[in-house]
C-alpha cells in the first residue's frame, strides 16, 4: 500500500505562483509513477500534469502548459513529487489530488492511477 500526502495549497492572487508537494510513504520502495489532478466544485476530475517513474516523460493540460511545471524526487526512495504553478488564474481554482500508479509511465487518465491522496486546496482570487 502507498499512502500519498499533499501539502502546499493556499489562497493566492491571479499572477501569485505556489508550490505543491506530495509525500508518498508506505511501500515507496519502487519509484511509481505519478500525477496531479484537481477538482472544481462542480466539476469532474481533471488531469492536471503527469511524470514518469524516473522523471524522463511528462505530461501537460492544455491549460497548464508553460504555467505549471511537475517535478520529482526519487532519492532515498521518496517518491516526493512537486507542482510548481506560476501565473495562477481564477480558472484554477480547486482541490488539487496527487495520484501514483505502478506502472512507471506517465499517464493522463484518473482510470490509470491506484492511490490518491486527500486533496490540497487552491484558491485563486481574481
Amino acid at each position: 500500500q502507498v499512502q500519498l500526502v499533499e501539502s502546499g495549497g493556499g489562497l493566492v492572487q491571479a499572477g501569485d505562483s505556489l508550490r505543491l508537494s506530495c509525500a508518498a510513504s508506505g511501500r515507496t520502495s519502487y519509484p511509481y509513477a505519478m500525477g496531479w489532478f484537481r477538482q472544481a466544485p462542480g466539476k469532474e476530475r481533471e488531469f492536471v500534469a503527469a511524470i514518469s517513474s524516473f522523471g524522463t516523460t511528462t505530461y501537460y493540460a492544455d491549460s497548464v502548459k508553460g504555467r505549471f511545471t511537475i517535478s520529482r524526487d526519487n532519492a532515498n526512495a521518496k517518491n516526493t513529487v512537486n507542482l510548481q504553478m506560476s501565473s495562477l488564474r481564477f480558472e484554477d481554482t480547486a482541490v488539487y489530488y496527487c495520484a501514483a500508479h505502478s506502472n512507471r509511465l506517465a499517464k493522463v487518465l484518473t482510470t490509470d492511477y491506484n492511490y490518491w491522496g486527500q486533496g490540497t486546496q487552491v484558491t485563486v482570487s481574481s
